[in-house]
Order: structure tokens, then C-alpha cells, then sequence
């Protein structure tokens, strides 16, 4: 024990030399990755050792080991590329309101009180000079919805004046993790910048490949408009084609993700395969005539490929498909299988090494996972019935697809959006080829355009096609069981859901012993961990503050799956704290909460509430969002748990103490900021224990 010590201690003396090193890299590593990423860099020698002792000895049983150490290798790189993207995002926060310059990069996005507008910060005034900054940091400005800015676009180089602050989540249970989504994107921060503290100095054309891919989008959608598309038509078109979803309005959302195609809205391998085939349709005579074309024929195909991605501003899901459609038709140059796991493996690979955040990108996961699984499973479920009808073969062809892509894509889909469409095979029937008769028709409609007098009435028929795709949606998302909500799964649910997929493949591929004892073991292994997190997540009987802004309301739970949620207000913004806390909520198997008005009276077994009082258990609550305790007075003052003040009330706390016993104060985030900081100061000159839910997060109270 003392050797292995001394050897420790040791090795820790070495670090600081190592974690010196790091210094001279010629990119910028943070100080709380130099262990970490010198600890891989280690693994990484000596897997590399292994491998070259592999090689050496030309074994047969060295061949399997050789793969590994490959993979081995190839993820730690990843890891530490992975984390050096990341890295690239922190930014040294002054905390205080500087001048800065920043251009916008992106079309500005209205929200529901603000402008938002993805910018990147190019430098900082100091003492009345602009200091330039190497580190391109990314940020969400966000402008009041105003006539001024609302003439901001995209190019637009601004000199703001505001404090830059880095993104923060609101701290509920199993909420969206809004930082790691942001810095995953890119993005270093946010900012609000008020009214008259900006000016525009200049418009910068784009220079950026990614800047011109959207000037690209935005004129054909400019056409579109122009040719009379408008409301859910216009977005419709606008996402099945150039892949802009931005306009799609919630009602659209929801009938396509109940109906099971969430993912035609998506820009992806649907898309780009059916122009592939498009495409191959026009130059496939050419090479069958004359074999010397067929490179050439090949070549301006992939051109036509990558005119699209630019076209539709190079969006992740596109430049993955048409990379995996680009090296097929390379492929088309010798024969054997032309599409398999390893083109997708070395697009996956391609894609990563340009930007290796894609890994993260939500798109990027559904695609592969549909991608690999139609590779694997499509095949095996198309043979399983032999159809000698050409039809009824076209059919089964569909279905078949269809209920691949879905294997592959439900842990995913149930873990980012806690639904799975029930008629997804319906709805693929008919949706593939109404989508391919669209994409077909808007393709027409866009080569049409110097010919308007042929290229208006065309569009009527576009506009017919997704009239008649988006009711036909709508029908089969109002049929009994569209769709099983509330589901819930973890990361780690989903990996095991993958491997034991994987591992029932190779049983059906090999059908010997010891595949099936694998799949059963890990079965064994997925369903005793889902029995111990259902143990582990269910409700206890407890009282929860969440941090949910304008809507003031205490969560009382039961050990059962009834609750109720009273809410200080008498019209709160439930709905807003459905959407946040639905995941926390489909995890714990809860019912809908009952929603209770504060001002009003209730009563049940365990809950009461009067007079903006509420008793759950032990525990006393007040519910504060008016002065109607102000003027009050009692001989004997009242003992309460907990003061949960929200937006409303003006006074101050020492106005309550003739009327209440406070034991503790819960200060919500529908307080302003100012109002917080002189209700905290009070609590602490009153030496009562206080909780800020802005800060702190969600608060849980055992009862």
C-alpha cells in the first residue's frame, strides 16, 4: 500500500510538466481538461502500442483485437477533438455592461416579446478603442420587439452595449438542458440589449459558405412567396424543400408528429434520395448508350447534389445525405454492393471530422440510427415474404422500410419526445409517394421560373398536393390510439434498448447458443434496471416550488400518482409548466395534475386551501401575490411553514409579522430582479431562511 502511494504520488509531480506542455499546443485546451485529456492521451500510446504488436504478428486471432484497438482509437480522438470544440466556447465573462462589436449571422427570429439574433462577437471597446478578438464567441442578442429592430437582417454589423452573461438553466427536475444545447451549437452566451443601446455600423455581404447557402434559401423562399405560397402552405414547402422549419406553427408540428412524419418535415435522406433518383433518371441513358459518360454523368450529379445542400443552407441532416449519395455514386463505378454500413461509417466519419458537435445534433442521431437500421433490418424483414405481385411488392417494400426505420429510431424518438406514432406504418403507405409527387412537382415549379405565365398555374397544383398531404395528416392524427404518450426513458435505457437490439440481430444472423444467451442477458439486465429506476423515481409525498417564470404554483405530490398544483394566480400559465416539467412528470408516471386557484377554497383528504393558505400534511404554506395581508393584524400571528411571495405583492415582510409566524421564505422567479434582491436583504436583516428559486432551482420539501 505505501509503494503503491509512493508510485502515486509520483506520477501527480509529473502532471504539472505535462499540464505545462499543454500550453504550447497551438489551440487553446481549458485547465480543467489537462488531466483528463492527458490520462487519454496515454490510453491512446498504448493502444497504439497494441495495435503495432498486432500488426507485427500476423495472427488470425490478433484479427478481432486489431478492430478493437482501431475503434478504441478513433473514439479517443473523437473525445478529445469533441472536447476541444467545446472548449472553444468559453468566453471570460466580465459580469458588467461593455461595448462590443458583433455581426449578425442569421436571420433574426421573432419570439414571443423579443428579436433574437444569433451574432458572433468579433471584438470590445476599452478605453475608447476597439480590441479585435481571434475567438469568433457566439451569442444569442436578443432585441425588444420594436419597429427599429425589426428591420435587423442578416450581415447587419452592430455595436451594442449590454452585459454578456453565459446561458443558465432554470434548475427543475428532468428539464431540457438549455446550456448544453446551447454550447453543443456553438454558443458561448446570451445577452438583452435595451432599447437605444445599439446602432448599426454597416451591412457586411456574406463571406462564409454557410452565409451564402442561407442568402441561397431565403431567395427561394422569397419566390415562393411571390408565386402566392402563404401560412402552412408556405412552411410546408419550405421544409419538405429548402429546409427551413421556422414557420411551421405549433398546430402543424403536433398533427405531423402525432401522424409519424415528424421526420418529412426534417431535410434528410427521404429528400435527397428521391433527387438522387431524380437525377439518375436523366443521366443513367447517357453511360447506357456511351460507357465513357459515365464518369462525367456521375460527376454533374454530385454537382446537383451539393447544389441542393447549398440551396437548402447546408444543414446537417442534408450534408450528411448528400455525402452518403455522393460516395453511392462514386460507387456506381465498379459493381458488388453499393450502399452498406461502412459508406455510412465513413460519412458519419467525414461529417464528425468537419464539425465533430454533429455527434450531438438531434438530427444527426435519428438519421444514422434510421440509415443503419434499414441497412440491417429492411433486407431480413423483406424476405421473410416472398411477393410476386409487382404492386403488392411496391407495398410491402414501403412497409417493410418503414417499420426498419422505426426499430431504429424509437429509443431515440421515445427518449427526446416521450411519444410514439401507433400508425407510423399507415401513414407511410401513402406519405412517400405523396411526398415524392411534391418534391417532384416544386422542383418542376423552381426550373419553370423564367416561364411565369406557365410557372403560376403550376403552383396551384403544389398548393393542391400539400393541402391535400396536410389534411390527410390531420385525419390519421384524430384516429383512436395515434399515438402512446408519456413515455420516459434514460440515456442509459436507450443504450441498453440499442445493444439489445443489436444483440437480437446477430441471434437471428448466427442462431447459436451463445447469441441467444447474450440478447437474454442483456433483456435481463434492461428490464431489472427499468424495475429499479421506476423504484427509485416514484413519487413520495412531498410539496415542490418550481422555477417556472409567470406561473406561481406549488406542486403537492402524493406517494401514489395523483397531484395537485396549486397555483398562486387564478389564470397561471399552466401550459408553460406542462411543456417544462412533462418529462419529470412522465418519468414519475404522474396523472395530470389537478390545477387549484390559490385565491379560492379547496379541500380533500390531504390538501386544503383557504384564503391563499394552503396546508398539505405538516406543512403551512401562504401563497403571497397581493397585499390583502398588509392592512391585517392578529393577537396571536399565525405559524407558516414557508412565505411563497410572488409577483404581486409590494409591501415588505416586516408588514407580515403581526399577521404571521414566518419560518422560511421561498421567493419566486415571477419577482423581478430588483424586487428580489430588497426582499433577500430583508430576509437577512430579519435572520429568516430564505430560498431564491431563480437561483437555486426547483425546491422539494418532504412532508
Amino acid at each position: 500500500m505505501c509503494a503503491d502511494w509512493l508510485f502515486f504520488s509520483h506520477y501527480t509531480d509529473f502532471l504539472p510538466f505535462f499540464a505545462s506542455v499543454f500550453h504550447h499546443l497551438p489551440f487553446e485546451v481549458s485547465t480543467d481538461w489537462y488531466y483528463p485529456a492527458l490520462l487519454l492521451f496515454l490510453c491512446l500510446l498504448f493502444f497504439s502500442g497494441l495495435l503495432i504488436v498486432s500488426l507485427l504478428f500476423r495472427y488470425s486471432r490478433f484479427h478481432e483485437l486489431q478492430g478493437i484497438l482501431i475503434s478504441l482509437i478513433f473514439f479517443g480522438l473523437g473525445f478529445l477533438v469533441t472536447n476541444h470544440s467545446l472548449h472553444c466556447t468559453d468566453f471570460p465573462f466580465s459580469g458588467v455592461e461593455q461595448t462590443y462589436k458583433a455581426v449578425i449571422v442569421r436571420n433574426p427570429e421573432l419570439k414571443e416579446r423579443s428579436i433574437m439574433c444569433r451574432s458572433v462577437v468579433t471584438g470590445e471597446f476599452k478605453a475608447n478603442s476597439l480590441n479585435g478578438s481571434s475567438r469568433k464567441s457566439v451569442f444569442l442578442l436578443y432585441f425588444p420587439k420594436d419597429s427599429v429592430s425589426l428591420g435587423l437582417r442578416r450581415g447587419d454589423q452592430l455595436l451594442v452595449h449590454t452585459r454578456l452573461v453565459p446561458p443558465t438553466n432554470n434548475g427543475n427536475p428532468d428539464e431540457f438542458d438549455y446550456v448544453r444545447y446551447l454550447i453543443r451549437r456553438g454558443g458561448s452566451g446570451t445577452a438583452y440589449v435595451a432599447a437605444g443601446h445599439w446602432s448599426v455600423l454597416r451591412h457586411e455581404l456574406a463571406h462564409t459558405m454557410q452565409q451564402r447557402a442561407l442568402g441561397c434559401r431565403e431567395s427561394v423562399e422569397r419566390l415562393y412567396r411571390d408565386l402566392g405560397f402563404s401560412g402552412n402552405r408556405l412552411a410546408v414547402l419550405s421544409a419538405l424543400t429548402v429546409g427551413d422549419k421556422d414557420e411551421l406553427s405549433d398546430e402543424i408540428r403536433e398533427t405531423y408528429s402525432i401522424s409519424g412524419a415528424s421526420h418529412v418535415l426534417a431535410l434528410s435522406g427521404l429528400h435527397v434520395g428521391l433527387l438522387y433518383a431524380l437525377f439518375l433518371f436523366f443521366v443513367r441513358p447517357l453511360w447506357k448508350r456511351h460507357s465513357f459518360f459515365k464518369p462525367l454523368s456521375l460527376l454533374l450529379l454530385i454537382v446537383a447534389l451539393w447544389a441542393f445542400a447549398l440551396f437548402t443552407g447546408l444543414s446537417p441532416s442534408v450534408v450528411r445525405s448528400v455525402i452518403m449519395f455522393s460516395l453511392l455514386a462514386v460507387s456506381c463505378l465498379q459493381s458488388g454492393r453499393q450502399l452498406s454500413l461502412n459508406t455510412l461509417a465513413l460519412t458519419a466519419l467525414l461529417m464528425l471530422i468537419y464539425n465533430p458537435l454533429w455527434i450531438f445534433d438531434v438530427g444527426f442521431q435519428l438519421s444514422f440510427s434510421a440509415v443503419a437500421s434499414i441497412l440491417l433490418i429492411q433486407p431480413k424483414l423483406y424476405h421473410l415474404v416472398a411477393v410476386k405481385q409487382r404492386f403488392l411488392r411496391y407495398i410491402w417494400g414501403l412497409a417493410t422500410l418503414s417499420v426498419a426505420a422505426q426499430i431504429g429510431t424509437a429509443p431515440l424518438t421515445i427518449f427526446y419526445f416521450s411519444r410514439f406514432p401507433v400508425h407510423f406504418l399507415l401513414t407511410g403507405l401513402w406519405l412517400i409517394p405523396l411526398v415524392t409527387l411534391i418534391l417532384y412537382s416544386a422542383v418542376l415549379m423552381l426550373l419553370l421560373t423564367p416561364f411565369p405565365l406557365l410557372q403560376h398555374p403550376f403552383a396551384q397544383v403544389v398548393n393542391l398536393l400539400i393541402d391535400s398531404q396536410n389534411h390527410l395528416l390531420y385525419g390519421v392524427s384524430r384516429l383512436p390510439f395515434a399515438s402512446i404518450n408519456a413515455l420516459s426513458l434514460d440515456a442509459f435505457e436507450v443504450f441498453l434498448l440499442y445493444l439489445f437490439l443489436l444483440l437480437l440481430f446477430r441471434g437471428f444472423a448466427k442462431r447459436t447458443f451463445r447469441s441467444v444467451c447474450c440478447f437474454l442477458l442483456c433483456l435481463l439486465i434492461l428490464v431489472s434496471y427499468d424495475v429499479a429506476l421506476d423504484f427509485k423515481t416514484a413519487p413520495r409525498r412531498s410539496i415542490v416550488f418550481y422555477n417556472c417564470r409567470n406561473c406561481p404554483a406549488i406542486h403537492c405530490l402524493t406517494g401514489a400518482n395523483r397531484s395537485w398544483l396549486v397555483c398562486a394566480d387564478t389564470v397561471p400559465d399552466v401550459s408553460r409548466m406542462s411543456r417544462m416539467l412533462s418529462r419529470h412528470w412522465n418519468r414519475m408516471q404522474l396523472s395530470k395534475p389537478e390545477v387549484i386557484a390559490g385565491v379560492g377554497d379547496y379541500s380533500a383528504s390531504m390538501l386544503s386551501v383557504h384564503h391563499q393558505l394552503l396546508t398539505y400534511g405538516n406543512k403551512t404554506i401562504c401563497l403571497l401575490n397581493s397585499n390583502c395581508w398588509r392592512t391585517s393584524a392578529s393577537s396571536r400571528p399565525l405559524s407558516i411553514d414557508y412565505l411563497y411571495v410572488s409577483k404581486g405583492y409590494t409591501g415588505r415582510l416586516t408588514d407580515l409579522k403581526s399577521v404571521f409566524l414566518i419560518h422560511a421564505v421561498v421567493l419566486d422567479s415571477s419577482l423581478s430582479a430588483y424586487r428580489t434582491r430588497k426582499l433577500e436583504a430583508e430576509c437577512l436583516r430579519l435572520d429568516i431562511p430564505y430560498t431564491v428559486l431563480t437561483e437555486s432551482g426547483a425546491l422539494s420539501i418532504d412532508v
